[in-house]
């Protein structure tokens, strides 16, 4: 790399990597073999993010041909030019605020608080062995996981990478099935509690009003 290439960082690869991980850990505080299973595939994700972003430009080298073909005289090596989507699309200015940027930050922040508010009522109900029907929960049954992938999917949006791009649609994947399988746990703990709550309450897409009698699950 030439002397002002914005990679290469890797103690600024750590430290953003510890700091986001370690926030999510505040928020989430996984205690069972099921939390650490999500919260695990999400710090891959940041880890492989901000290794990208400061590190080592993997997806800038393997894609170097056609870039320096379709964008001539544009340095990919630098920190602005790194926002591939902001190039791409054709963004002029600074790309951290472009829309996607500011999408991406309202979609970060908004995780991190959906996040937070969810493992608080669920954290309550796993220590009263009760069925978390509040708060979010009221709204959608799997907030816990929405939260995760709109973050993941808010630094997509800013620094899109190939192994990162990979990465997004397999947790997904990981997450829906993370998802039935508490489902079916809570299926047969909680019985007839749990299928009523399931007919009342949607699983991924949040519904605008709750139910209010959502406590009496």
């Amino acid at each position: 790399m030439h002397g002002d290439s914005a990679y290469g960082l890797w103690t600024l690869v750590i430290l953003n990597s510890a700091i986001f991980i370690f926030f999510a850990f505040s928020f989430a505080k996984p205690q069972t073999k099921t939390d650490w299973r999500s919260f695990g595939a999400f710090s891959a994700f940041i880890i492989a993010l901000f290794t990208e972003m400061y590190g080592f430009p993997l997806t800038i080298y393997f894609l170097s041909g056609w870039l320096a073909e379709k964008y001539p005289g544009v340095d990919f090596l630098s920190h602005e030019n790194g926002h591939l989507l902001h190039t791409l699309l054709g963004f002029d200015g600074n790309p951290h605020f472009d829309p996607l940027h500011l999408a991406s930050n309202i979609l970060i922040v908004l995780g991190f608080f959906l996040l937070a508010s969810a493992w608080n009522v669920l954290h309550k109900a796993q220590q009263t062995r009760s069925l978390a029907t509040t708060g979010w929960y009221a709204r959608c049954r799997h907030p816990q996981y929405i939260a995760f992938i709109m973050i993941m999917f808010g630094f997509l949006l800013q620094w899109p990478t190939l192994p990162t791009l990979v990465m997004f649609p397999v947790l997904v994947v990981v997450y829906v099935r993370l998802a039935k399988r508490e489902e079916r746990m809570a299926l047969e703990e909680f019985g007839d509690v749990y299928r009523r709550y399931m007919e009342s309450t949607p699983g991924w897409i949040p519904k605008l009003s709750t139910d209010k009698t959502a406590s009496t699950y």
